[in-house]
């Protein structure tokens, strides 16, 4: 009997320069790390260290002036919107800031990516995992340390031929930020 190819991805977005530690940790036990914008610098590609790559998008706070100036290149060779072809389906990564409205942005996401069987998405920070109709459409949260909504936050989607699953790891917030509230 073959053995079934399993594949598992950390999903992560909005680390606004900074990625949360305990997610880097979880990172490194997977094969693919999938950031879905508003990374603000090279440090944090660098810092997602998955047994095989990174996959990364630009978000719409992914700008020249905001990102180191020697980091510039991997900058610009970051794609808007990226695909990655995984056991059993096609994983599509977006910001989702650009042409997708709040109210409907879901449907509109699933409309644009219709091969997909999971879109990826972030800028919201809000966590959100729907999977009423394919493709699945799914926000990790915020990985770093800007709006949390309760702390940072990734999804592990492992993904085979036969089944696909999605667990959520959120962490309490570092305690810095409990400090600075007082």
């Amino acid at each position: 009997m073959p053995l079934t190819r399993i594949t598992t991805l950390a999903l992560v977005s909005d680390t606004h320069g900074h990625l949360d530690e305990r997610i880097a940790a979880l990172v490194r036990d997977c094969d693919y790390a999938v950031h879905a914008g508003d990374i603000l610098g090279a440090g944090v590609l660098a810092a997602l260290q998955p047994r095989r790559r990174v996959l990364a998008v630009r978000g719409n706070n992914d700008l020249p002036n905001k990102w180191p100036p020697d980091d510039a290149a991997i900058l610009h060779a970051l794609p808007l919107e990226a695909e990655l072809e995984l056991p059993g389906g096609t994983l599509a990564v977006t910001h989702g800031d650009r042409q997708f409205a709040r109210a409907d942005r879901h449907a509109r996401l699933r409309a644009h990516f219709p091969r997909a069987r999971i879109v990826v998405y972030g800028h919201s920070h809000f966590l959100n995992i729907d999977q009423t109709a394919t493709p699945w459409v799914v926000n990790p949260g915020a990985a770093g340390r800007t709006r949390t909504h309760g702390g940072p936050s990734c999804l592990i989607l492992t993904a085979s031929r036969a089944a696909w699953h999605i667990e959520v790891r959120r962490f309490e917030l570092p305690s810095y930020h409990h400090a600075a509230r007082g």
